[in-house]
């Protein structure tokens, strides 16, 4: 876990200006944008621009909606932290104020997906609109710069990853970058086999709606992991399989992980799904 002196960067992570969000970076810029993925959730960024367009183009993105991918610098306290790129935002820290209503796990040396609202932080604002309780004292150099209003954190876990372990995940929010494999239903698909979990497909559920996913497209889908028992799910996210459909699912998944996702977006990572 993160030291919870906010003096102190966190160990293994003092390098982390050079290295941090690699990956990519999604917002809100086209609201007239057609990606079929807009169906699922309104309040998802509709469309995708690199870190380094990020970087250019920062007071563009003030008030809009970005996912980026980081390691956290430094914990400030229960509801904030940092992240750095020497790309995004000029190469400074930038403060991360968890609003999402769920307490985040900060691991060390694990890439998080934060997904919020750029905004100009200023500790009395922030507060008053997200109902939160914060220490001005501990936010003096981050008044009036860029910082991330999370709306959604997860552990951003690389294909390959749950493989190895897949019960050190089960329960946990993650977010996973992979490509389509197959659409077996209106609300459920598979991730590609070859390139995720040791040549078996990871099945997604996505109890609130339809996902029309093509098959070969490159998504990032969040939610929670856990092992794919038919009685357990549909008690827990009141979900309904027709038999046909149920008894396939079951037969070739029975026990095996399946990611129940709150949110599917395109992914705009390179090479997301290796």
């Amino acid at each position: 876990m993160l030291n919870k002196n906010h003096h102190n960067p966190i160990s293994g992570l003092k390098n982390i200006r050079a290295s941090a969000v690699s990956l990519a970076i999604m917002a809100i810029l086209l609201p007239a944008c057609t990606n079929n993925l807009e169906t699922r959730n309104s309040e998802e960024p509709q469309g995708n621009v690199t870190t380094e367009e990020v970087a250019d183009n920062t007071n563009q993105l003030l008030g809009q909606t970005v996912t980026i991918r980081s390691q956290p610098v430094r914990k400030i306290s229960p509801t904030t932290f940092t992240v750095s790129d020497n790309q995004f935002f000029g190469g400074e820290n930038i403060l991360v104020v968890n609003a999402s209503g769920e307490t985040a796990t900060l691991p060390e040396n694990t890439e998080l997906q934060i997904t919020g609202k750029v905004a100009k932080f200023v500790a009395a604002d922030i507060e008053k609109e997200y109902n939160l309780s914060l220490d001005p004292n501990l936010y003096v150099e981050y008044e009036n710069k860029p910082a991330i209003v999370a709306q959604s954190i997860a552990q951003a876990v690389k294909p390959g990853e749950i493989s190895t372990n897949p019960s050190a995940y089960y329960n946990q929010v993650i977010a996973v970058p992979a490509e389509v494999e197959e659409n077996v239903g209106t609300n459920s698909f598979t991730l590609d086999e070859d390139k995720l979990i040791g040549g078996q497909d990871l099945l997604v559920l996505f109890p609130k709606g339809q996902t029309p996913v093509k098959e070969g497209e490159k998504v990032v889908a969040t939610g929670t992991l856990r092992p794919f028992v038919v009685a357990d799910i549909e008690r827990d996210y009141d979900f309904t399989w027709d038999t046909g459909l149920q008894q396939k699912l079951e037969a070739e998944y029975k026990n095996r992980p399946v990611l129940v996702a709150d949110s599917v977006y395109p992914s705009a990572i390179p090479d997301a799904a290796k």
